[in-house]
């Protein structure tokens, strides 16, 4: 499989090159050259099959052609060493409870998937030098990247986060780690840290002194492995009998999770359409009304890991519907909510169903409150543990949310980051060091 750039300057790249790259020469996103469909036969018996059979068979048309089938089973499996099941919340309503991993947040799929995809080339590579990956984060990537490259040989993780503006569960889960892992501390907000990485991988002599990648969505390697759980919520909604007319929700921040699902869809997925439900941070849904594409400054809000002013996925999403904004409307719709509202929402739910939403979950969750039609059933993206947001979470709902114990490890270590200013010069100062 050949890949292009989302900018349309770059060389086309292999799988190798795109994976270890992260962003094409232009700053364009990588885009592979065709979307395999899946046969008729999958759909029909998908519902028979386990969660890593089916991540398997969509593995196998993503990467098939440049991975070793044996070893791309290995990596799928290993990937998916726990479930993301589906759960009723209310009569229509169901979630994909994406938190059952290391970090108990969505990004563990990914993030798994691209340590051992890399580890994969970076072993063909004979006598290679060790491959840096940057991460920005504005909240659960960090720790899923971190968690998932820890100890990997050959590979040093940069995880660069906002100061401040990072729950402190979320912030221990990749600052107590050590080894081949530095967290970096920015005086800034989440696109600050996001283009301290692009800007690097945009500058050459930073890239001649050290092997640059990336693990955030930009990278194919990070966002394609997440589809596999929607084709899982399909065959586990199916399983029900209730697969005939589904919605699937997003909580969407940097758009890589609902880009994913889109991917599945073009695929063959028969999922009738998407909601992307935003925070403040409503980009996205302004585009939807307007057809007009106006990035601003991240607002923070309750739901912080959506707190994401210019999502860089959107070039993506863009690109597979042909610039086209009548056919991404015709698939997708936008919600978008106030933290008044998110609030709201987590307390009518508990005291409605007694289920516990995250912030996120909770914006996925109104969204498909508001915006189901008589005869569809929805299931919205829970995206991380409401644990993590414990303080926000037990305020909210008057509760005492319990620590998992994977959770409660990580509050136990002692941080170390690396304090940093958004200026792009000082953080290629101190790469150039390394």
């Amino acid at each position: 499989m050949k890949y292009y750039s989302t900018n349309g300057n770059a060389p086309i790249a292999d799988l190798h090159k795109a994976v270890v790259k992260g962003l094409a020469e232009d700053r364009g996103l990588y885009m592979p050259e065709r979307i395999n469909k899946l046969p008729k036969e999958f759909f029909d018996n998908i519902e028979k099959m386990s969660f890593q059979e089916i991540a398997y068979t969509v593995a196998s048309a993503f990467f098939g052609e440049d991975v070793d089938p044996d070893a791309l089973h290995d990596i799928v499996y290993d990937t998916l060493s726990f479930d993301c099941p589906v759960v009723q919340v209310k009569d229509n309503i169901y979630t994909l409870e994406l938190f059952h991993g290391p970090t108990l947040a969505f990004k563990d799929v990914g993030a798994r998937f691209m340590a051992r995809l890399l580890q994969y080339f970076i072993r063909q590579e004979q006598g290679t030098q060790q491959v840096n990956v940057l991460v920005a984060t504005s909240g659960d990537t960090g720790s899923a990247v971190a968690n998932g490259f820890l100890g990997v040989d050959g590979i040093h993780v940069y995880v660069l986060y906002p100061k401040g503006k990072v729950s402190p569960i979320q912030e221990c889960q990749f600052t107590t780690l050590g080894k081949n892992i530095t967290a970096i501390e920015v005086d800034g907000v989440f696109d600050d840290c996001q283009a301290l990485v692009k800007n690097a991988f945009m500058d050459a002599e930073l890239n001649q002194h050290m092997k640059l990648t990336s693990a955030n969505s930009i990278n194919v390697a990070r966002f394609l492995p997440q589809a596999f759980y929607y084709f899982n919520a399909y065959a586990r909604m199916k399983e029900q009998g209730r697969a005939d007319n589904l919605v699937m929700c997003v909580p969407s921040g940097n758009f890589g999770n609902i880009c994913a699902a889109l991917f599945g869809h073009q695929m063959g997925l028969p999922i009738k359409r998407f909601i992307a439900a935003n925070n403040a941070n409503d980009i996205f849904f302004k585009y939807l009304q307007t057809g007009k594409y106006e990035p601003k400054p991240s607002k923070q809000t309750l739901a912080n890991a959506m707190d994401v002013g210019d999502p860089s996925n959107f070039a993506r999403i863009y690109d597979l519907y042909g610039k086209s904004h009548e056919k991404i409307t015709s698939l997708i719709s936008g919600a978008t909510y106030s933290d008044d509202q998110i609030r709201q929402t987590m307390r009518e739910c508990y005291e409605d169903t007694k289920y516990i939403l995250d912030p996120h979950g909770a914006c996925g969750f109104q969204a498909l409150a508001d915006g189901l039609n008589p005869g569809e059933v929805g299931v919205f993206c829970e995206t991380a543990h409401p644990a993590k947001f414990k303080e926000k979470v037990d305020e909210i709902l008057g509760i005492d949310v319990e620590i998992p114990e994977r959770l409660a490890n990580f509050m136990k270590g002692q941080k170390q980051s690396v304090p940093m200013s958004k200026d792009f010069t000082d953080f290629k100062q101190y790469l150039m060091k390394q």
